[in-house]
């Protein structure tokens, strides 16, 4: 698997095939420690649009986002999906709002929010 992209989740999804998009989460979610023991100053895991099965096609729906460094800090969020990380510390953000918040923890901002 290359780290920084992922394609099996939404061609499944494309293909409306929900048993091989759950295969395919279940792969990633194994590769996963796998990406962390590389050190990445900071980790994201999201998608770049919703591809649910029963559409069989992209969707409008939220994705879910996790933004993981050094300077993170903790919230109630337990597992990785739509719902839960909307409860979570980042909510449901505009997608143009992501990449500050990603370049704030790798402190590459002079100054955030600015």
């Amino acid at each position: 698997m290359e780290p920084s992209r992922y394609k099996d989740t939404d061609k499944a999804g494309e293909d409306g095939d929900f048993d091989a998009k759950v295969e395919a989460l279940e792969r990633f979610d194994a590769a996963l420690s796998e990406v962390q023991k590389l050190g990445p100053d900071v980790m994201v895991v999201t998608g770049d649009h919703a591809t649910p099965s029963v559409l069989a096609a992209h969707g409008w729906q939220p994705v879910p986002v996790l933004v993981r460094s050094r300077y993170s800090g903790s919230d109630p969020v337990t597992a990785f999906t739509e719902r839960a990380c909307a409860g979570g510390s980042l909510g449901i953000l505009p997608a143009h709002h992501l990449m500050p918040i990603v370049m704030a923890h790798a402190l590459r901002l002079t100054k955030f929010g600015a």
